[in-house]
C-alpha cells in the first residue's frame, strides 16, 4: 500500500499507509485538525544488489535466464572450443 503525506492546518506534516481506493483524509487522525494531502516525490528508484550493466541484457536470446547467463547445455567451456578449432584445422588440406 502507498505512503501519503498530509499537511496539518499547523504546517507539520505527518505520513500514513493507505490503500489507493480510499478517500483522501480530511482531519489528522492523531490531533483532529485539518490536513491536505501534498504531492511529494515518491520513493524514487532503489537499486539493490551487486549492480547490473547495459552488457547484462544486450544477447537477446538469453531464454528468460539471469543476467543473460547461459545455460549448461549451451555454455561450451574455452578448452573444448579450442580443441574443436584445432581438429576442424588439422582435418583441412593445406593449399
Amino acid at each position: 500500500m502507498p505512503t501519503y503525506e498530509y499537511k496539518r492546518e499547523d504546517g507539520s506534516v505527518f505520513e500514513i499507509i493507505q490503500s489507493i481506493n480510499d478517500a483522501p483524509l480530511t482531519t489528522c487522525p492523531d490531533t483532529g485538525q485539518p490536513v491536505k494531502r501534498i504531492i511529494s516525490g515518491g520513493g524514487g528508484v532503489v537499486y539493490k544488489g551487486t549492480g547490473w550493466y547495459v552488457t547484462d541484457y544486450k544477447n537477446g536470446n538469453n531464454n528468460g535466464t539471469a543476467n543473460g547467463a547461459e545455460t549448461a547445455k549451451e555454455a561450451v567451456k574455452p578448452e573444448e572450443n579450442k580443441t574443436k578449432n584445432s581438429e576442424t584445422a588439422s582435418d583441412t588440406p593445406k593449399e
